[in-house]
């Protein structure tokens, strides 16, 4: 049996994917796949993109890798511009040239991965969503090309681990590395099967949780002196997304920057 394991939305926490990367090679596995959003919300974006372009086989474009080094965007918080100039120049034009999806074949059925929806890295479907929207991930659009429609597909970007099947179709999301929300506690995928085969074998999906610490990144964040820190750390410890930080609330589902 083959076996993957998928990241995403490391979003600049070196601590917790280097946490992430020393559990898979444990694990034997040697192949892994990042959906994307390696940048921004954290203080190594640098780092993480050169650790992922190191040992990731395929790199995927997520919605900050994409907005985030867009050199015709004014960014209106101190923070965006934080992070966009903590990147060296080839770093975001790298981000910026990714794929926008990758399918293959594993023990007989059509997986497909990309960063948020078929449609557009900044079109976010969450994990409470309708019946025509969870078809839409299984469809061709302009975006994915028209290859062969896919029964398994994996995303990312609601930093949010959860798996559904219907009527023969599978879909799962990866949840974050770098800043999971609810559990922060980092969390990965695996999956097993026989790689590039059309005929039916034994297939399996695996969540992985990887505990890191979180105060020594926190640590590396305000040493060089990232803005919003507060608000990350509310992330890192608590996982409650950094707007209901600052607006005094409780965790909700934002459709804006994940």
């Amino acid at each position: 049996m083959d076996r993957i394991a998928l990241i995403s939305d490391v979003h600049g926490n070196l601590t917790a994917l280097e946490a992430v990367l020393e559990d898979i090679w444990a694990r034997g596995i040697t192949r892994i796949f990042n959906l994307g959003d390696n940048v921004g919300k954290g203080p190594r974006g640098q780092a993480v993109v050169d650790r992922c372009r190191e040992v990731c086989e395929v790199n995927l474009l997520g919605n900050w890798d994409d907005l985030l080094p867009d050199p015709e965007r004014v960014d209106d918080r101190e923070a965006l511009r934080w992070w966009k100039s903590e990147l060296r120049e080839e770093q975001r034009t790298w981000l910026r040239a990714l794929p926008f999806s990758h399918d293959f074949q594993m023990s007989g059925r059509q997986v497909r991965l990309f960063h948020a929806s078929s449609t557009s890295v900044h079109h976010r479907i969450l994990f409470d969503h309708d019946e025509a929207e969870y078809l839409s991930f299984f469809e061709n659009t302009p975006a994915t090309g028209d290859g062969p429609l896919p029964t398994v597909v994996g995303y990312a970007d609601i930093h949010d681990a959860f798996l559904e099947e219907d009527r023969g179709r599978t879909l799962f999301n990866t949840g974050s590395v770098g800043n999971s929300l609810g559990d922060p506690t980092p969390v990965y995928v695996i999956l097993e099967g026989v790689m590039d085969s059309d005929r039916p074998a034994p297939f399996s999906i695996q969540f992985v949780r990887v505990p890191y610490d979180a105060h020594a990144e926190l640590a590396v964040a305000r040493e060089l002196g990232m803005p919003e820190v507060d608000g990350y750390e509310s992330e890192l410890i608590h996982g409650n997304y950094r707007t209901t930080f600052y607006e005094g609330g409780t965790r909700q589902y934002h459709r804006g920057w994940l």
